[in-house]
């Protein structure tokens, strides 16, 4: 034992000083190893003040690191000084060991940064079940504990910072982060997306020289106001999205362009609409119901049963039998409040018709068109006219024109990269429709102002786009970009961006999926800055 102690002291205390191995004791599951301190003096934590006057001792017992599977239990013996400083408050203290204990601490500092490691990773519950993994088993509620005692790590002025929102409640409440570009580290969270928030911490660091931000209005005032010698760059995906947008509102709008050209006289006798079916199709309830009485009912006059016999025989009425013995056919009984109720969709069908007839089959979309137009009510109304009416109707013949999303991803794609047959179809598509070739001049011209970064053309752009009176959506755009003119002339004339700020939001959604939503922001913070 007297060659082992010196290695246990070189292995487990290394790293420390003042920290002697006295014995080890190795059981089925534990380790357990005596150990005392041989500094000759502590400082009083209350006034610094060196003491070197013993008052006593007793055992620590703190858990560290497992070993080879197995928990290893250190038995400390410390020692409680005498403050030698009358004014001092403290008139004995107890001496600790800088790298092994804190004051009321169970876990010695390696297991305890372990435990925060875990914690900053995986949370609660996923990381209270990894400490079981090691045999250093601790709850969720201890892992929350050590991450929320963590001091915030200490940060420096950035020169550019990236500001953009992130959702603490989607739809409701909203945050905003800061990241440092030039690092690509997050520096801090804010609890709302306020001007007056953003701009009194943009106030407290006079060194940023360059804010990254999107184009919302309230980040564009906070950093005005909060940093009024900072150049403002608006991102440059931000405002290309946002062309894509009007894009394909435009292309929407002349969504009849899309279509081929009309058939010839003979390809229309040749495609005509088959007859109306049956208004109660085989397999409803009610239909097969009455099919079944019909021919009850005439097998048995057939067979030479009076109609009151019928009657009897069936617990009918005498008029019911009547009515059915008239019908030559069950589909004659099919009348009633189910076939000619108005509903509020009939103002809308021949909308629905004919935009079927274009080729769009999307329930959903159909609805939120017609909801533009008034429809006052909700979508499954027109789900069950569309399954039940619409899909038994033939489609038209001849190839389905494109969506209007698909003309947009031509006219917003780099003409050498789009594939052979795509660009083929856009220029059918550009033309069959001079407004659509318009709007492919205008973004492409602006794709190249994005990419070259040439934002001096800015000004030039906007004004030719804002002549385009058949393409009110472009035009829009282009006024939406003179109310923050300058910013993003500075987007699309600078390399900075806020893609790292995008980058760590879409994080901070993985971290807040991972605790289940029901973290709070002092939590959330801590997790995103320290990990």
């Amino acid at each position: 034992m007297n060659e082992v102690l010196p290695q246990l002291d070189e292995l487990l205390f290394s790293s420390l000083d003042d920290v002697s191995v006295v014995s080890v004791e190795v059981a089925d599951s534990a380790v357990r190893v005596r150990a005392r301190t041989t500094a000759r003096q502590a400082a009083c934590p209350g006034c610094g003040c060196w003491s070197s006057r013993i008052h006593g001792s007793y055992l620590r017992f703190p858990h560290d690191l497992p070993a080879a599977g197995k928990s290893v239990m250190v038995s400390l013996r410390v020692r409680r000084f005498i403050c030698a400083e009358q004014s001092c408050l403290r008139r004995t203290f107890v001496e600790q060991v800088p790298g092994l204990t804190r004051r009321f601490s169970r876990r010695t500092e390696r297991l305890r940064s372990t435990l925060v490691s875990v914690g900053l990773a995986l949370a609660g519950r996923a990381g209270a079940r990894m400490t079981k993994v090691f045999d250093a088993p601790v709850s969720r509620n201890t892992l929350l504990r050590l991450i929320a005692s963590l001091p915030d790590p200490p940060t420096a002025t950035p020169r550019v910072v990236g500001v953009d929102e992130y959702a603490q409640r989607k739809g409701r409440i909203y945050g905003t982060v800061l990241v440092d570009v030039e690092t690509r580290r997050p520096i801090d969270l804010l609890p709302d997306r306020e001007a007056d928030t953003l701009a009194a911490w943009l106030a407290q660091r006079p060194g940023i020289e360059i804010v990254c931000r999107d184009r919302a209005p309230f980040f564009a005032d906070g950093a005005t106001r909060g940093a009024p010698q900072a150049l403002q760059v608006a991102d440059r995906w931000h405002i290309w999205h946002n062309l894509s947008e009007a894009a394909e509102k435009c292309v929407y709008r002349h969504r009849d362009c899309l279509r081929p050209a009309p058939p010839t006289d003979a390809e229309e006798q040749a495609a005509a609409e088959p007859p109306e079916p049956r208004p109660w199709p085989t397999g409803h309830r009610f239909a097969e119901r009455t099919r079944a009485k019909h021919a009850t009912i005439h097998a048995l006059l057939a067979a030479g049963h009076s109609k009151r016999s019928v009657a009897r025989q069936l617990g009918m009425t005498l008029n019911t039998i009547l009515r059915y013995s008239r019908a030559a056919d069950p589909e004659e009984m099919f009348t009633g409040q189910w076939q000619s109720r108005v509903t509020k969709l009939d103002a809308y069908k021949p909308y629905l018709d004919q935009r079927w007839q274009e080729g769009c089959t999307n329930a959903w979309k159909l609805w939120e068109e017609i909801k533009e137009q008034g429809y006052p009510d909700g979508y499954g109304n027109v789900r069950n006219y569309i399954s039940r009416t619409l899909r038994r109707k033939p489609q038209p013949v001849g190839p389905r024109p494109p969506s209007a999303r698909a003309v947009t991803r031509w006219i917003l794609t780099h003409p050498d990269a789009l594939p052979e047959r795509d660009r083929l179809q856009l220029k059918a598509v550009l033309a069959n429709c001079t407004e659509l070739a318009t709007l492919a001049k205008h973004v492409r011209s602006f794709g190249r102002m994005v990419t070259e970064l040439q934002g001096d053309l800015l000004p030039e752009w906007i004004e030719s786009a804002r002549a385009t009176s058949e393409l009110p959506s472009l035009s829009r755009f282009a006024q939406h970009l003179e109310r923050d003119l300058d910013a993003v002339i500075a987007g699309l004339s600078h390399h900075w961006n806020s893609g790292v700020v995008e980058g760590h939001i879409n994080r901070i959604k993985m971290l807040k999926r991972q605790m289940f939503g029901r973290a709070g922001f002092d939590l959330l913070r801590k997790r995103v800055l320290l990990s």
